[in-house]
């Protein structure tokens, strides 16, 4: 198949060059261009003219070592724009198209309409001044992460310029960085910003990918959420924020591509070596394997997809100074070449190996939808994983669910039953009520079932197990009994949250009270469905506050961050004695208290009615009750309202309670 034909760059002015960096690299003297492709019989370099509309001249690579091409440009400038042509075999395993544009899978910035295929890469200049930059290192048992979206956390920021709103530079803005750090938080967890792409089904109804989790450049910062168009404003980000000390974790993905299954476009991977970087069915290799639920697997049990990803890792920590990433879908990359979970596999090891990767936080969602796909408390030592089963027992124990006792004590204690195998600690354990899949904390207490029609998919979408509660309306209410309600089940959840062991994240937009009108997967709105309301004067914006209380408290009081799995929690009834083992397998037992140390007591009570909990001796003060704010001070028992949760302090702590008022 042959390609329309282009100028030639003349021979005399192309060098041999080098396969080594992968990409377009500038020297400051030119522009050495490399792809790797085991099956590709011919390829071109396109350079296209600064609109990227025109292809200006066309290069052959005539060199390749070890399936890479590569040649030398002098003249090249950065700003350069680029794309390849690539040909090749056909069979049903390939899909070499030299008609097609394709997108470098090194290019460090994508411009252009990466969706419809005129998307174009730009050859950059990397320098940067860094100053005396360096990563804040924060302990993970002093770990409080923030999850957001670059775009709509300040899109509606009243206090942020508005040419920076939803950007990377207004994301490091002053009055954000304040309220961070009002809130206690010590990271930001970014959803996907690897240049993206917007599935053609959802431009169709006119939505779009809003989360991003459909990457195809994993060394390009999508360019949608930058004000100036440069990597400066990506790495000014991230310096601005450790100087905060926050540090930046890069939700990332590498499970799958933007190309989607068969039926997809072509626009990079596809082109370049289908054969080499997708999971193909041995029965069918026309089609892909699908672990991800995405249409593609990427298929790390091949050494150069492997490099693909460990060179991206390294990029983003050794050029963008970021801190850790979030890894989704992680199960999928853990797989060997059968299929098969290993935990001491290829890619696992790889990055706990590597010098540089094995000092950041490495947080894995342990699942996939592949066979045997859940593997929560199955990655090694080094990794943290999101605990989805801590989700789910703190919704169901503040619902009100009979038996849930056990299993919350479990999760309120650090989850050794899941990580403390192999050398793990509690900060193994990514804790979370909410997170941007599902229900906001407001529409978790506020609807019982998903309404997700704005997706346009007749709510089939989005999971139906929610463990919500209403309180007896569905959706927004006026009723004073039911907001109020509603409000103390919002402090319930954030408290146990934060004073819980192992590392708590909070969703963006949880402290004021956001709503997402009820939709549990609002993946494709980018609209105010999504976006943070930062109208402070809101019904409910008084939950900031007591979040801010709950980010010092924790800050302040050491017991509530353990490093280890310390046998020390004390579970005691309302009558003051230990829990018995008869006593946490009857149905109806919702009220009990931990001794979280010698001077820390938390009681948590989720009947209706009220109890009357006997005190260990001493005198005790409220560092926090979510149904009284009122400053007291018990010595024999404390009167535990219904649906509500305290913690009281002993002796040395009573003063630091006082401050935290």
């Amino acid at each position: 198949m042959e390609a329309p034909a282009r100028a030639l760059v003349p021979p005399q002015t192309v060098r041999r060059g080098r396969s080594l960096p992968l990409g377009a690299t500038w020297d400051g003297a030119g522009v050495n261009f490399a792809l790797h492709s085991q099956h590709a019989e011919r390829v071109e370099l396109c350079l296209f003219d600064q609109k990227g509309r025109r292809e200006i001249e066309r290069v052959p690579l005539a060199e390749r070592t070890d399936f890479t091409w590569h040649c030398y440009l002098p003249e090249v400038r950065p700003g350069q724009l680029y794309a390849y042509r690539v040909y090749g075999p056909s069979g049903p395993q390939h899909r070499f198209n030299p008609h097609k544009t394709l997108l470098d899978p090194y290019a460090r910035m994508v411009v252009g309409g990466i969706s419809t295929g005129a998307g174009r890469c730009r050859v950059v200049d990397s320098a940067f001044s860094w100053d005396d930059d360096r990563p804040p290192r924060i302990p993970w048992e002093e770990t409080f992460i923030y999850e957001a979206h670059v775009k709509g956390l300040t899109l509606r920021h009243p206090e942020v310029p508005e040419q920076l709103r939803g950007t990377y530079a207004g994301l490091a803005t002053a009055p954000v960085i304040a309220h961070l750090k009002s809130l206690g938080v010590t990271a930001v967890e970014l959803l996907p910003v690897h240049a993206f792409v917007d599935d053609r089904r959802l431009v169709q109804a006119g939505l779009r990918n809003y989360w991003g989790y459909n990457s195809l450049g994993f060394f390009a910062p999508d360019m949608r959420y930058s004000a100036t168009g440069t990597l400066g404003e990506f790495k000014t980000m991230v310096k601005t924020l450790h100087a905060a000390r926050i540090e930046v974790i890069l939700d990332v993905v590498y499970n799958h591509t933007g190309e989607g299954d068969h039926r997809g476009p072509t626009l990079s991977f596809r082109g370049i070596d289908n054969a080499l970087y997708y999971r193909l069915r041995p029965d069918n290799p026309h089609l892909y394997v699908d672990w991800t639920g995405t249409g593609n697997t990427l298929d790390l049990s091949q050494p150069a997809v492997l490099q693909l990803v460990m060179d991206s890792l390294r990029y983003w920590v050794s050029e963008m100074h970021v801190d850790g990433f979030r890894f989704d879908l992680a199960t999928t990359l853990a797989r060997d070449a059968r299929g098969e979970f290993d935990p001491r596999g290829a890619f696992l090891s790889a990055v706990r190996q590597d010098p540089l990767l094995a000092q950041v936080k490495l947080i894995a969602e342990p699942w996939d939808v592949g066979p045997h796909g859940y593997r929560v408390g199955g990655f090694p030592p080094g990794w943290s994983e999101w605990n989805d089963r801590y989700r789910d027992a703190v919704r169901s124990y503040w619902r009100g669910d009979e038996g849930a006792i056990a299993e919350l004590a479990s999760r309120i204690a650090g989850s050794a039953d899941l990580f403390g195998a192999g050398g793990r600690s509690p900060a193994a354990s990514i804790n979370f009520v909410t997170a941007h899949d599902g229900f906001t904390l407001h529409d978790l207490v506020s609807y019982g079932r998903k309404h997700n029609e704005a997706n346009l998919e007749d709510n089939r979408d989005g999971t139906d197990n929610n463990r919500s509660w209403n309180y007896g309306v569905e959706g927004p209410s006026q009723e004073a009994p039911v907001s109020d309600l509603r409000e103390r089940a919002k402090r319930n959840l954030l408290a146990t949250l934060l004073v819980s062991r192992g590392v708590p994240m909070l969703l963006a937009g949880d402290e004021l009270g956001r709503t997402q009108r009820g939709n549990n997967n609002a993946y494709c709105q980018d609209n105010e469905i999504s976006w943070l309301d930062w109208d402070l004067d809101a019904p409910g914006a008084g939950l900031l506050a007591f979040v801010r209380k709950l980010g010092r408290l924790r800050q302040e009081c050491g017991a509530l961050r353990k490093r280890s799995y310390e046998r020390d929690i004390a579970w005691l009834t309302p009558h003051g004695g230990e829990m018995t083992e008869a006593e946490w397998k009857l149905p109806f037992a919702r009220c009990l208290g931990a001794r979280l140390a010698e001077d820390l007591l938390l009681l948590l009570n989720a009947h209706d009615g009220d109890i009357p909990f006997q005190l260990p001796g001493g005198e005790w003060s409220v560092l926090l009750d979510t149904a009284d704010e009122a400053a007291q001070i018990f010595a024999d028992n404390y009167l535990l309202r219904g649906r509500s949760l305290a913690l009281l302090s002993r002796g040395a702590a009573i003063s630091r309670g006082a401050q935290l008022r």
